[in-house]
């Protein structure tokens, strides 16, 4: 780590003031361009510390940085993790306000849920197929609480990964007689197609990136437990959201999920 634990405890709770306010802040790595992804997960553990204090609850984990060429463009070769807390799960079909977020953008992603408690650090994806009960069409909204998404490295993963919530389709689908990495995805926003994919794109295969999250929290002593859904990469590259867009992600064998982006105004509270 380059950063102090009183410094990280500071920039987590500059991080949590963002998410109360609304008003993003300066990324840490401009003053400290030296931050890697220890400083990131220090300052990430903070943050999540304060979040739970105020009665939030982790449901689930995401994973960032699991395509190639986003690994490439930030510079590293693993991908990134953050919890996705319960009050940030919506269900196909919602409406969420834009309000709610700062810059979010769209993400079309293959879920996991599990069936029974998962740790590593020896976990395979056969092991996590087998503790995993089925699959889920998912969406993701990323969202930076740093100034114009000018995210390195150590922001996004501090950031909680730059999630901002997530949305689920109503049918866990069993992996019986298919190959998650050939699930394929058509994403549309508006009706148009703008986007397509497949699970490979989430670092080789979605069961591989649930293993890789299993096996990294191992060492922090965090088992994956029963009933946790992993999103487990975007499977494309992300899309900008205005109020009144509509997004849609079909998936082969998974069905489709939709939701709309709307105005506070048009959102019961």
């Amino acid at each position: 780590m380059t950063i102090t634990d009183d410094q990280a405890r500071d920039f987590g709770r500059r991080l949590y003031d963002a998410r109360r306010t609304g008003v993003p802040i300066e990324p840490f790595t401009d003053a400290l361009p030296e931050l890697g992804m220890a400083d990131g997960y220090a300052i990430q553990q903070h943050l999540v510390s304060l979040l739970l204090a105020d009665g939030e609850r982790v449901c689930g984990y995401k994973l960032g940085l699991t395509s190639t060429p986003m690994q490439k463009l930030l510079g590293v070769d693993s991908p990134d993790f953050g919890p996705v807390f319960a009050s940030t799960v919506y269900r196909d079909g919602a409406e969420l306000p834009v309000g709610r977020f700062i810059a979010p953008r769209m993400e079309g992603e293959i879920g996991v849920v599990l069936d029974r408690d998962l740790r590593g650090p020896d976990c395979t994806p056969a092991e996590a197929l087998q503790a995993t009960r089925g699959l889920v069409a998912a969406l993701e909204i990323v969202d930076s609480r740093i100034v114009d998404w000018r995210i390195r490295l150590a922001d996004t993963v501090a950031d909680l990964a730059s999630n901002g919530a997530i949305a689920l389709s109503s049918v866990v689908v069993p992996i019986d007689g298919f190959d998650p990495r050939l699930v394929g995805m058509v994403f549309s926003k508006n009706g148009e197609v703008i986007a397509s994919g497949a699970g490979a794109a989430a670092l080789g295969d979605p069961l591989a990136a649930v293993a890789w999250l299993a096996n990294t929290l191992a060492p922090m002593g965090v088992t994956l437990p029963a009933g946790s859904v992993i999103m487990t990469g975007a499977l494309h590259a992300m899309v900008p959201v205005s109020p009144g867009d509509v997004f849609r992600a079909e998936f082969d064998r998974l069905g489709p999920i939709t939701i709309r982006m709307a105005t506070d105004e048009e959102t019961p509270a």
